[in-house]
Parts: structure tokens; C-alpha cells; sequence
């Protein structure tokens, strides 16, 4: 069956079933893609036009700046290369910091979800860790990693950790028991009860986890820039903000919302990859 085609049945003489592909043009596949996203594009440019005419007619502009003064901020820094050098920064911190935390994260929750005493003594200390605010690790992360790159990116990891963490927990302990046990009646061990029922199972709480995970490893990036550096999207909202320059804060706001915007794409491009075992309508 490929992509052009989805199966319908018909009854033969013998009565069974056969399935018939069935031809589908451009707009039968993507026709459902296309409507969302023409809707989309549509509310953002009404939401952009009715926000260019409000200002200084229902706002204050030195409030809430225009869509294009904060065009027009991004140009300028882009020519100067203020852009793209703070962006840089942001984006290793991010990315390092996601990939730590949910790499521990997947780890230590398929290790924890398989020990079930060990897991259940650990429980009330890991959410009480979970509910402290990332916001307070922050002086003490700087008190024992100083103001450098691996402060934000271990505060960003600690802030994807537990995400992660607790999703692929769920998704371990939701595995259907009645395909271990039949992995293990045709003679399975534990490792192909792991390979091939639990890891492929527990996939959709993996990337559950990572998808909330995103924004949380910004937040941790620039809540480190902004406790203390001088460099990265953090650190040009402060100073944005210092020189009152609303454009600026909102222009810095439009790329930390693009960087999230890719890297959720990439979460959900790896979620179609793994998902493809899994029947059409489950990976909707």
C-alpha cells in the first residue's frame, strides 16, 4: 500500500475479504494539511495587520511597539550581526541541555520503571526535586558552575530531565501485558521482551515527554542568560529591556518562538519516524 492509496474491501465469490487500493489526487492526501495551515497563515496576518493599526490608536506604542518596528529591530541586528552571534549561543545551550536532559531522562525512566520497589521508594523524593522552581536553581548553579555556557545548559538538562523523566515512566508502565506475556510463551527473553514489546510501546510517552520537554529547555536557557551573562537571547532581552526598547524584547520573543517552532518539527519528524509500526489512524 503506498501513500496514494488506502485500502477498501470487497467479498469475493469464496467470501473473503480483499483489499482494493483506491486512487486519491493531491488534494485527498493533503487537502486536511493545506486547510490547516491557509488557516494558520490567515490568523497570523489578520492578528499582525489588526495589531499594526491598534498601535498608538488603542495602545501605547512604547508598550506594545509595532510589527514593524520589531522588523525593522531584526534587520538591524541581523546586519549588525548581533542577531545571529546571540542567537548561536542560545541555540547550543538549548540544544545541549535538551539532549542531556532527555537522554538521562529516557534512561533513568526505563531503569526506574523496571524496578518497581526501587522506583517506589525514589517516588516522593524525585517530586518533591520536581516541584522546586528551576528559577531558584539558578543562583546556586552559578555559585557551582560559574556564569559560562554549561550553567544554562545543566539548568536547561535539569528542567528537561524530569519532563522526560516522568512521561517515558508512564509510557513504560502502560505496556500491555498481554503482548509481554506472549513475547515470553514463544520463548522470549528479557531482552526481547525489551527490544521488542516495551522500547517500540513506551515510544509515545518518550516523545510526549520530549515534545513538552521544548519550550522548558528554552525557558531554562534564557532563565540562565538572563540571572547572569553577556551573551545570547537572554542576555539582548536585558538589555532590550534596560533601554526600554520594547521592539527589541518582542524581536528577541519572534526568534526564541522560532527556534521552539523548529525544534518541536524535528520531535515530530522523529515521531513519525518511530511510529510508522503503529496503524494510520494512531499516528494522527
Amino acid at each position: 500500500m503506498t501513500a496514494e492509496t488506502r485500502p477498501a474491501s470487497k467479498v469475493e465469490d469464496d467470501g473473503a475479504p480483499q483489499t482494493v487500493p483506491i486512487e486519491r489526487g493531491f488534494w485527498g492526501r493533503h487537502g486536511g494539511s493545506v486547510g490547516v495551515w491557509a488557516a494558520r497563515v490567515v490568523l497570523v496576518a489578520a492578528s499582525l495587520l489588526v495589531w499594526q493599526w491598534a498601535a498608538d490608536r488603542w495602545f501605547d506604542v512604547i508598550f506594545t511597539s509595532r510589527p514593524s518596528e520589531i522588523w525593522n529591530r531584526l534587520v538591524e541586528w541581523q546586519q549588525d550581526g548581533v542577531l545571529w552571534s546571540n542567537t548561536w549561543v542560545t541555540i547550543q545551550e538549548i540544544v545541549y541541555g535538551f539532549g542531556l536532559g532527555a537522554a538521562a531522562g529516557v534512561l533513568a525512566g526505563f531503569l526506574l520503571a523496571s524496578a518497581t520497589v526501587l522506583y517506589r521508594v525514589l517516588d516522593p523524593f524525585i517530586m518533591a526535586l520536581y516541584a522546586i522552581p528551576k528559577v531558584a536553581l539558578a543562583p546556586l548553579f552559578i555559585v557551582w558552575f560559574g556564569i559560562g555556557m554549561h550553567m544554562k545548559v545543566l539548568l536547561a538538562a535539569a528542567t528537561v530531565f524530569f519532563l522526560v523523566f516522568l512521561n517515558t515512566v508512564a509510557g513504560v508502565r502502560e505496556v500491555d501485558r498481554g503482548l509481554v506475556d506472549a513475547v515470553r510463551l514463544m520463548g522470549g527473553g528479557r531482552w526481547h521482551v525489551t527490544l521488542k514489546v516495551v522500547l517500540p510501546a513506551s515510544m509515545t510517552g518518550v516523545l510526549t515527554g520530549m515534545k513538552v520537554a521544548i519550550p522548558y529547555a528554552l525557558i531554562g536557557a534564557v532563565i540562565g542568560e538572563l540571572v547572569a551573562s553577556n551573551r545570547g537571547l537572554g542576555y539582548l532581552i536585558n538589555d532590550a529591556a534596560a533601554q526600554f526598547d520594547t521592539a527589541g524584547v518582542f524581536a528577541t520573543l519572534v526568534v526564541l518562538s522560532v527556534i521552539a517552532a523548529v525544534l518541536n518539527l524535528l520531535v515530530g519528524l522523529l515521531d513519525r519516524r518511530l511510529s510508522r509500526w503503529k496503524p494510520l489512524e494512531a499516528r494522527r
